[in-house]
């Protein structure tokens, strides 16, 4: 059932203007804190928005869709919440893989409540720093966008090695993902 979801699973840029859950939010979470984390430090911390004013102003800190720059959502199709993922210094200089493992078992948490997500890298993080009032101490390493979700990406089998998605006449976007054989050897390269 987990490899299905997994499958099933595409990241999400448009969303419906429905509310996210706050106890959901907060079970994302939750399953972020109980996931692996190297030498079981947790250095990771978060921040829930849900609030309207700030949803809008950290959407305004963020990148969308950088191959297809016109994809962007409408002010009517921007994410219900956000966690931010900060990364306390106090606690560990770098994070190691622990943030990839956290964002990666939130967006699963949010699929199965019948979200969707986008985990964003590209984002200002000298803006969300002030807009959230985030001390020094804490990094900002990534952002989670979650909302009901108001389009359906397929995937597509890679051609010519071209991974940039793309939409089709319908409007619907194209995730092109290598084939299990080109990227798996037995034993040995």
């Amino acid at each position: 059932m987990i490899y299905e979801k997994i499958v099933e699973r595409r990241t999400i840029r448009k969303y419906a203007r429905e509310p996210v859950s706050k106890d959901v939010l907060v079970k994302c979470v939750d399953a972020a804190r109980l996931s692996p984390s190297g030498m079981n430090r947790q250095p990771l911390k978060y921040i829930i928005v849900n609030d309207e004013e700030l949803l809008a102003e950290v959407f305004n800190s963020t990148s969308w869709a950088g191959n297809l720059p016109d994809y962007e959502p409408s002010k009517e199709e921007t994410p219900r919440a956000y966690i931010i993922v900060l990364l306390d210094k106090k606690i560990r200089k770098n994070y190691g893989h622990d943030a990839g493992i956290a964002v990666m078992s939130i967006s699963m948490v949010a699929y199965e409540e019948g979200l969707g997500s986008c985990i964003l890298g590209s984002i200002d993080r000298s803006k969300i720093r002030k807009i959230m009032d985030i001390p020094d101490s804490l990094d900002i390493l990534l952002a989670v966008a979650l909302g009901h979700p108001s389009e359906s990406p397929i995937v597509d089998k890679m051609k010519n090695d071209d991974t940039k998605y793309w939409l089709d006449n319908e409007n619907v976007l194209h995730v092109p993902k290598r084939e299990l054989r080109d990227i798996v050897k037995w034993n040995g390269w």
